[in-house]
């Protein structure tokens, strides 16, 4: 960051008149900090652990988002607790799947890019606006993701102005689209969008969709090799955000062992689980 040329007072920058953008700020003044500000060297690659397969769906009142706990690196699991499901800012959550390192941090940023504009504007950024801040983040990262390093969150929230749960995708350029109803991203994500399909439905309860979630979940695990399923022997379940007019809240561990051991039960001798 700019350094200062006298005692007990702040930087210039910190004085200039700018935008409400927290990125914007550190792309003028230290863009190396950015994810985006880095870059291997040509005709590098380089191997790092990769977030899976997140679901998400809507329900009478808000969405709910889910993710496994694996991250794999070539043929190994390189974890199997990580987190990929996060809180953006009060009325909004965002789920990671491609580089996990830098899916993190960009995520990290992004609640500070939040954070940011409403200190400075006093005001809640509208959801459709958080969600083109995020693309405009993730099209930064392109160079890092045309060398392998690819980031592609998922992105929902409830929607202040409309009374209801919105889902947000993106593509790696940067691309975002609005999603009806659920959505999948990752690697699992063709087996859990044919799940999500067979079990939404309109009206659904938080916690019918808090279970439809999970069963996405468990068919995602049962064909991707990638996507972890429910680990009852080290008791490590999936990650479940639940957002609505209350806010963005994660479900407890204890009402997620139910869920899944209810599922489990649900498919034992029946394996293609509930129609």
């Amino acid at each position: 960051m700019t350094t200062d040329t006298g005692a007990g007072r702040l930087p210039a920058a910190y004085l200039s008149t700018g935008s409400s953008s927290f990125t914007e700020f550190v792309g003028v003044h230290a863009p190396h900090l950015l994810p985006s500000g880095r870059a291997l060297p040509p005709g590098s690659s380089l191997e790092a652990p990769h977030g899976t397969t997140i679901v998400t769906a809507t329900f009478d009142g808000g969405v709910v988002m889910a993710g496994d706990r694996r991250a794999t690196m070539g043929n190994l699991i390189a974890n199997r607790d990580m987190e990929k499901v996060f809180a953006a800012d009060e009325y909004s959550a965002v789920g990671i799947a491609g580089t996990a390192g830098l899916a993190i941090e960009l995520v990290k940023l992004f609640q500070v890019e939040l954070e940011h504009y409403e200190k400075i504007e006093g005001t809640l950024l509208s959801l459709e606006g958080k969600a083109n801040r995020l693309a405009s983040m993730i099209r930064a990262n392109l160079g890092m993701a045309m060398q392998g390093l690819a980031v592609v969150p998922m992105f929902a929230g409830y929607d202040l102005d409309r009374n209801l749960g919105r889902i947000f995708s993106y593509d790696v350029t940067g691309g975002c689209y609005e999603e009806h109803d659920h959505h999948s991203v990752g690697s699992g994500s063709l087996f859990a969008r044919g799940s999500l399909k067979k079990l939404w439905r309109p009206g659904l309860s938080a916690d019918d969709a808090v279970r439809v979630v999970v069963e996405a979940l468990y068919d995602a695990a049962d064909d991707d090799s990638a996507t972890g399923g429910p680990d009852v022997g080290r008791r490590i379940w999936p990650t479940v955000a639940v957002v609505d007019l209350q806010g963005v809240r994660f479900a407890a561990e204890e009402a997620l062992r139910e869920v899944v051991e209810s599922v489990i039960a649900g498919r034992q001798g029946n394996p293609g689980g509930a129609r």
